[in-house]
C-alpha cells in the first residue's frame, strides 16, 4: 500500500530559521546602536567644535572693536596735531616774510651807507684840502 502514496517531505526548519532572523536582527540592532553611538560621539564634537569656534568669533569680535577704537581715537589725535601743524606752519610762513621785508629793508640801508661812505672816502682828500685852503 505504499506504492500509490510516498511519506510526506519533512517540515521545514523553523526553529533553526527562526534562530537564524533573530540572530540577524540582532546583528542589525549592534549595528544600529553603534551607528547611534557613533552619531551621538559626531553631535557632541560637533557641539563642542562649534561652541568654541563662537567663543573664538566672539573673542575676534572684541578685539577687533578696541582695535576700531584705539584706530578711531588714533585718527582723531592725528588729525588734531595735523590741524596744530599746520596752524604753525602758516604762523611760520607769515613770520617768514615779515623777517624777509625787513632783510630787504636792512640791505638797502647798509647799501645806501656803503654808497654814503664811498662818497666819504673817494673825496675826503678834496674835502680836507679845501678845509685846510679856507683855514689859510
Amino acid at each position: 500500500s505504499r506504492s500509490g502514496r510516498e511519506a510526506p517531505p519533512p517540515p521545514p526548519e523553523t526553529a533553526a530559521a527562526y534562530t537564524k532572523k533573530s540572530e540577524e536582527s540582532g546583528g542589525v540592532m549592534e549595528m544600529m546602536g553603534l551607528l547611534v553611538a557613533d552619531l551621538d560621539k559626531e553631535m557632541t564634537v560637533a557641539e563642542t567644535e562649534e561652541k568654541e569656534a563662537q567663543e573664538d568669533y566672539e573673542t575676534m569680535m572684541k578685539v577687533s572693536a578696541e582695535k576700531r577704537a584705539q584706530d578711531a581715537k588714533s585718527l582723531t589725535d592725528k588729525e588734531a596735531s595735523k590741524a596744530e601743524l599746520q596752524a604753525s606752519l602758516e604762523t611760520s610762513e607769515g613770520e617768514k616774510k615779515s623777517t624777509e621785508s625787513e632783510l630787504m629793508a636792512t640791505g638797502k640801508y647798509i647799501a645806501s651807507l656803503h654808497a654814503e661812505c664811498d662818497w666819504l672816502l673817494q673825496y675826503y682828500d678834496v674835502r680836507k684840502q679845501a678845509r685846510t685852503d679856507e683855514i689859510d
